[in-house]
């Protein structure tokens, strides 16, 4: 899906790690969220509250799951799920463009 239809989108950046990573979030007439966001290449640790599916658009990163000792390359087209209340980290390699899709 290259677009969505019929959505609110928050206004104000969600802006982390010096503004090295930035989304706006998208909530849907049917309560559930997404965000868009770019992340600038760099080392970065997320904590998740919410299961969530990583789309990645463009870009390539390096990502290290809770649990593993082996870091996954992760290209554009590709994704990744991470299991909610879990710390995960990313090596940004270039520009990275990515759908944050949040599961219940």
């Amino acid at each position: 899906m290259s677009e969505f239809n019929n959505v609110t989108i928050t206004k104000a950046a969600n802006i982390y790690f010096e503004g090295k990573v930035t989304s706006r979030t998208i909530i849907f007439a049917d309560g559930s969220k997404k965000s868009l966001g770019i992340m600038m290449p760099g080392d970065y640790e997320f904590a998740t509250e919410e299961r969530e599916v990583m789309e990645i658009m463009s870009g390539e990163l390096d990502l290290l799951l809770p649990g593993s000792d082996d870091w996954q390359s992760i290209k554009g087209g590709e994704s990744f799920e991470v299991p909610a209340k879990v710390k995960f980290s990313l090596k940004i390699k270039m520009l990275t463009d990515y759908c944050c899709t949040y599961l219940k």
